[in-house]
């Protein structure tokens, strides 16, 4: 179903290198905590230490996308005719919405070992220590901040499939052409 195609399409996307680092709106930066962290690092001039960590953070984020599509896939065998019907019923984000409901949980438990391994593999957590120890480090910096890494890079992963997705559906929904099965066509053009 078309679902499935803008589903499988979005975590496809934002699966490769530089799906996400190479995508500014959903490009994940720093946690907000961590914000004044980056700042004090740049100001002493250790851009390059901050820039790691973003690109490290991105990488892992990637990883989990590409393990989204079975979930979504899943999501979408188990909906019902009256679930089908609400969505084309719905807003013009109506499947995203369904599927965010359908599937949170999941995709939460699956990403969340994998990011953290990722962020392993790809330094993140090293990157991580290293400009927190650099932050402490310098004379005016007063408390340590130590957000769960793991866990913010995981929701950021998820909203950015979700944000994925619903481009998907939008184009589905006002382009003809995007849709790819007959069926659904004949339900949407039955205005």
């Amino acid at each position: 179903s078309d679902l499935r195609v803008g589903a499988e399409k979005g975590c496809t996307t934002l699966s490769k290198p530089d799906g996400f680092f190479k995508n500014a709106a959903l490009k994940i930066l720093m946690p907000p905590e961590a914000a004044k962290v980056e700042s004090t690092l740049r100001s002493v001039g250790l851009n390059q230490l901050a820039d790691d960590f973003i690109l490290s953070m991105n990488r892992a984020a990637e990883d989990a996308s590409a393990t989204a599509a079975p979930i979504f896939v899943n999501a979408i065998k188990e909906m019902t005719i009256s679930d089908g019907i609400n969505i084309l019923r719905g807003d013009e984000t109506a499947a995203t919405s369904y599927l965010r409901s359908k599937t949170t949980d999941n995709l939460k438990s699956t990403f969340n070992p994998i990011v953290k391994s990722s962020l392993d593999k790809v330094n993140a957590t090293k990157y991580w220590e290293k400009a927190i120890t650099a932050y402490n480090a310098i004379p005016f910096s007063n408390k340590k901040i130590n957000p769960d890494l793991s866990a913010y890079v995981t929701e950021k992963a998820m909203e950015g499939i979700y944000s994925e997705i619903a481009k998907q559906e939008k184009d589905i929904r006002a382009n003809p052409l995007a849709r790819t099965s007959e069926l659904l066509k004949r339900v949407f053009d039955r205005k």
